[in-house]
């Protein structure tokens, strides 16, 4: 029933953050695009629209009842150009790919393509340090009770039932006195394979290597050197599960875990293939076993001086909440690959080595939607900050125990309160605008700031009515600028939780370029 635009063009990220916070402008602008079409609900209940042609690119669908209620969607498909059509005896100015909403056929309230709503610039703020210990999870320690041997190997989420991420499989190789890279000291190549999600290797205890797949691929092969030397030695392998499918076709048939084939090269007799030895597996780890994530399980070992860069170790720190009711966040930029637990309650997995794909630019929101359009990755911010819900903290004594996979710093890590820098807004004149649609009372496009968690408005960073270019952070002034545009804002902002400006030439000084649709654009700073 929708216009095909409409129903795909809203972008991926969702309108809230893991913080809580709002996700500006994607937030204000989802919330008036449902008061738009909740407005249209009396015509588009009663039945299916009359589609008319505007145009080459533009066409309308109007919607009507019985009763005489009427809603119509102006359509401009063209993706470069914009577009005025003549409607119902009215003309109308269309952005390049994008649909107004006309509640009652006449007045526009809403256009997709121009976003009213501000932008805000988050910024982390330090809010203590930790004090660490660490404790070491033994590679190969076997619970007899739960630790099993079979012949060859099992598939993983069989064998843990989804209660865990990790599965030890372990087997053992005898490498006679008389293997020639005993003395060439060219080492043997193991390869392993694996139908995900990442994998690390460990030869006699040491860590080989580590390897992962992907959302798209999540089977991993790995490839390396092993020292291995004469008499028996260990192969032991960690294979980790970082969640499991719950969307597409036959995804209770995939699997996870290492499958084969497991081979070793270079030795006297060329390969041999591992695949169907014996092989001891342990469902989970010793420490989740021990429950250290919890208050009664870590006080249940002795936790020794941190250590770095040591692969397979827990953390845990104590600390007291931070002041404030801004949201907190770990900065975990420092570490590797782990989980993290508040108080004996788990907020995820962290892995700020493993990128996001996508770039921090610009995103033109015009033309056909896909699913890798618009993907963000700003540095490694989605993966760096992860969020600590206040409402589990007490005031002091707090329990953060992390277990790191391949190895981190935790003296690097840190909390932080998640803030707003700056805000934004760019709001273009005869932006559609309603305050009362009962009576029909429509206001001039206002710009609205408004800083949140009680700060003020400190400082007007950029301002210009015009046609300003850049976006939220880098803009600048274009070729047409009314030279007071900063004067109206530091008149209505500054020091001010909240304010507003309308867009109409008189209140920037005049019209700096007449006959130009112009753009009211400002950045303020929030302290």
């Amino acid at each position: 029933m929708c216009p095909q635009i409409l129903c795909t063009n809203l972008t991926k990220l969702p309108p809230f953050a893991s913080s809580g916070l709002l996700r500006e402008p994607k937030w204000g602008h989802l919330k008036e695009l449902h008061r738009a079409i909740k407005l249209c609900e009396p015509a588009l209940v009663a039945g299916d629209p009359i589609i008319s042609s505007l145009g080459k690119a533009q066409k309308s669908s109007v919607f009507r009842s019985s009763t005489g209620a009427c809603a119509a969607f102006l359509e401009n498909k063209d993706k470069l150009s914009y577009a005025r059509v003549s409607f119902s005896g009215m003309h109308y100015d269309l952005p390049p790919w994008s649909i107004s909403i006309l509640p009652d056929c006449k007045t526009t309230v809403f256009n997709t393509a121009r976003v009213g709503s501000q932008i805000s610039q988050m910024k982390m703020e330090w809010a203590g340090g930790l004090t660490w210990q660490s404790y070491n999870e033994e590679i190969n320690s076997y619970s007899e009770e739960e630790a099993f041997t079979a012949v060859g190997l099992l598939e993983q989420i069989n064998m843990t039932r989804d209660n865990t991420d990790y599965l030890w499989y372990t087997t053992y190789v005898d490498v006679a006195k008389d293997e020639q890279f005993l003395t060439s000291g060219k080492s043997p190549k193991l390869t392993v394979m694996s139908a995900g999600h990442a994998l690390h290797v460990f030869v006699n205890g040491q860590l080989t290597g580590t390897v992962y797949g992907s959302v798209e691929d999540p089977k991993l092969t790995y490839t390396g050197s092993v020292k291995l030397w004469a008499g028996s030695n260990t192969i032991s392998c960690l294979s980790i599960a970082v969640g499991l499918p719950n969307v597409g076709e036959h995804f209770e048939t995939w699997n996870a875990g290492i499958l084969g084939p497991v081979i070793l090269y270079g030795l006297n007799e060329g390969r041999r293939d591992l695949t169907w030895q014996k092989w001891t597996y342990q469902v989970g780890l010793k420490g989740e076993a021990m429950s250290l994530h919890s208050l009664s399980g870590s006080s249940s070992v002795e936790w020794g001086e941190p250590v770095q860069k040591q692969p397979l170790t827990w953390y845990k720190a104590f600390f007291n909440a931070p002041d404030g009711d801004e949201p907190l966040a770990l900065d975990m930029n420092s570490m590797g690959k782990g989980q993290i637990w508040i108080n004996g309650q788990g907020i995820g997995r962290y892995w700020p080595g493993y990128k996001a794909p996508g770039t921090c630019g610009y995103c033109d929101y015009r033309g056909e939607y896909n699913e890798t359009k618009c993907q963000t990755n700003c540095g490694d911010s989605s993966q760096r900050w992860y969020h600590v819900p206040r409402p589990w903290l007490n005031p002091t004594g707090n329990l953060l125990v992390i277990f790191e996979e391949i190895g981190g710093d935790p003296s690097e890590i840190s909390m932080v309160k998640r803030t707003t820098g700056s805000v934004c807004a760019d709001v273009s004149e005869w932006q559609p605008s309603m305050t009362n649609w009962r009576t029909k009372d429509y206001e001039k496009a206002k710009v609205h700031l408004q800083c949140d968690h009680g700060r003020k408005i400190t400082e007007i960073k950029f301002a210009s009515f015009g046609t300003p270019q850049g976006s939220c952070g880098s803009y600048s002034e274009g070729g047409c600028h009314a030279h007071k545009s900063y004067d109206i804002f530091r008149k209505n902002c500054i020091n001010q939780e909240h304010c507003a400006v309308c867009v109409v030439p008189e209140v920037f000084g005049g019209d700096p370029c007449p006959g130009t649709m112009k753009r009211a654009v400002v950045e303020v700073m929030c302290g």
